[in-house]
């Protein structure tokens, strides 16, 4: 952390004495007030409810700027990564901080795919499960799970763990999405074929069965890969900072990793596209696209309770960089696919037409987010929609462990412990049980 020009001094009306706090810059983004030592100085504590206005570390991994609608990873802008690289060159990028060349390409590509097997005795921890389970209830158990099954990579603070741990999960994630998949169905699991691509495995896993050859479309696998990418990462989000606090206890990785997928689990997080996609399904029972109309007049009135999902986001306030390009690749898969009558996906172009020209969403800027474009892509390439947030975990993986290790690297790293106003009763003593 480097030391800003200038100091904030924070002064009372009380006649208290006034404090003087260090401001620390950033390389891009807003400077931070430091106030480690506040309590210490003034005995009083920040009230910041949902971290909003809180740096709670110093990271080097992925930066947004909401405003200008800009993602970048490790430096690199959002769009020239989904655009010239694939989905494990990011995870190199995000793991090791730059992109590798095309021998540690090969090396890392090799590493990831000679993991993607799991313990054969998962599977029989996960016919424990009721079928009709949702899919993140069953991951929340396999993820946390791994760690009784990989117990000698369990120490997060040696390197050398959190390094195989990391290619682990990674490695391990899609065939876990696969077989949880294809335990709801009634399916054989598909082991991963190691001469296919991270994507390609993935759909192969998903859609094969043993009686007959399955044939990767190039299409679908572009797109896979593409939304892996644009969910890689995305800053100290609900999920992200689960991870953090809870490795920052010193527990292991997957369970870690097991808590982000839990937290990714709400509707408002990464349920989103799921959220999403059930709203096109809530239109298309009214009566279809005919009815789009009665639907934004319920949304514009803020006492029907109902909400536009997929537009709009926490963060930017400007257009989702991710949505652009995933609504390149939904033109790409709907075109391949030709299912551009599909009526649930007609549903979602005029729902899209009307948010980027009604007044009422432009100036509150709900544009498409990339939840809207990503959800509609996984649905027409056949993944059901209670599948969508497992897909994100898969995604995201690289990330969490990215930000693990950041973490745990960071000589002032502390077990997490916020602060709170309390506002409940003040000391009392207890009354026989005769005088209450």
């Amino acid at each position: 952390m480097k030391q800003a020009d200038n100091k904030a001094t924070l002064s009372f009306s009380n006649g208290s004495p006034s404090v003087e706090l260090p401001v620390y810059a950033g390389n891009i983004g807003p400077d931070v007030i430091d106030i480690r030592k506040l309590y210490a100085q003034t005995g009083m504590f920040t009230y910041d409810p949902g971290f909003l206005s809180t740096a709670a570390c110093q990271s080097g991994i992925t930066y947004i700027d909401g405003d200008k609608g800009e993602l970048l990873y490790r430096g690199y802008p959002i769009e020239q990564l989904a655009t010239n690289c694939d989905y494990l060159e990011t995870c190199h990028l995000l793991l090791y901080g730059e992109l590798p060349d095309a021998k540690k390409k090969a090396e890392f590509n090799d590493l990831v795919t000679h993991h993607t097997m799991v313990n054969e005795q998962m599977q029989f921890f996960l016919r424990g499960f009721r079928r009709d389970a949702h899919p993140m209830a069953v991951m929340t158990g396999l993820v946390g799970g791994l760690s009784a099954f990989y117990h000698d990579s369990t120490d997060i603070n040696n390197p050398e763990h959190r390094e195989i741990a990391a290619i682990r999960l990674i490695a391990k994630m899609p065939t876990l999405v696969a077989m949880a998949y294809k335990y709801s169905i009634g399916q054989p699991f598909m082991y991963p074929k190691n001469e296919l691509s991270y994507a390609g495995n993935f759909l192969h896993m998903m859609f094969a069965t043993p009686c007959e050859p399955f044939k990767v479309s190039p299409t679908l696998e572009k797109a896979l890969d593409r939304i892996f990418i644009l969910h890689a990462d995305h800053e100290q989000n609900a999920s992200t900072s689960t991870v953090r606090l809870c490795g920052s206890s010193g527990t292991n990785p997957f369970a870690a990793i097991a808590a982000g997928v839990a937290c990714l689990w709400g509707p408002a997080h990464g349920g989103a596209n799921e959220a999403c996609l059930n709203m096109l399904q809530e239109i298309q029972d009214m009566g279809g696209v005919d009815k789009i109309g009665d639907f934004i007049a319920k949304v514009k009135d803020k006492s029907s309770g109902v909400k536009l999902m997929g537009f709009g986001h926490r963060v930017y306030k400007n257009y989702d960089p991710r949505a652009k390009l995933m609504q390149e690749t939904c033109k790409e898969v709907l075109a391949e696919l030709g299912l551009e009558n599909d009526p649930l996906l007609k549903i979602a172009v005029a729902l899209e037409k009307i948010a980027l020209e009604d007044e009422y969403f432009v100036s509150r800027k709900l544009y498409p987010n990339v939840d809207f474009y990503s959800g509609i892509v996984q649905r027409a390439i056949g993944i059901p929609v209670p599948l969508f947030t497992a897909v994100f975990a898969l995604a995201r993986t690289v990330g969490w462990i990215a930000q693990l290790n950041e973490m745990i690297a960071d000589p002032e790293y502390k077990i997490g412990r916020p602060r709170q106003l309390f506002v409940g009763s003040e000391r009392r003593d207890v009354k026989p049980i005769a005088q209450r």
